[in-house]
């Protein structure tokens, strides 16, 4: 979306959940070039009837995704947000995905966050204005 924030740290992860983040990394990949309505529809069909994810396993799925792909390690924040939202798909808990941006400098962003606080992310995203916010709900839930 943007410039990358910071470099992400990455730490060895495990070979299944790095063959989970790579099928995911390559699924987001692709996803990651449809518009943003149809990006959000696909995350809340991902989202649904699914529990809400803890930070702990947010951190672990975001960091195997760093690990897997340097591109989402570095500038590729829309790829790595929806990547961690797929991996939260497959274990049926997801976290909530933003989309959002900052006026001065302006810096939009994408990031997965946990009770209203961003996984692993700078300080400054917290105040970042949000514009696309997808989470978990129940089957028959109102959008």
């Amino acid at each position: 979306m943007s410039a990358p924030l910071m470099p992400q740290p990455r730490h060895e992860a495990g070979s299944r959940m790095k063959l989970a983040a790579s099928l995911a990394v390559a699924v987001a990949r692709l996803i990651s070039f449809l518009p943003p309505a149809v990006i959000s529809m696909v995350l809340r069909l991902v989202c649904c009837g699914t529990l809400p994810a803890e930070a702990a396993e947010v951190s672990k799925w975001r960091n195997a995704v760093n690990v897997v792909s340097k591109r989402c390690a570095g500038k590729g924040c829309l790829q790595r947000s929806v990547a961690v939202m797929l991996l939260g798909g497959m274990a049926r808990r997801t976290p909530v995905w933003c989309t959002g941006f900052q006026t001065t400098p302006f810096l939009a962003h994408a990031w997965v966050e946990v009770a209203g606080v961003p996984v692993d992310e700078p300080e400054q995203v917290s105040g970042y204005h949000r514009a696309v916010v997808v989470g978990p709900r129940r089957r028959g839930e109102p959008r």
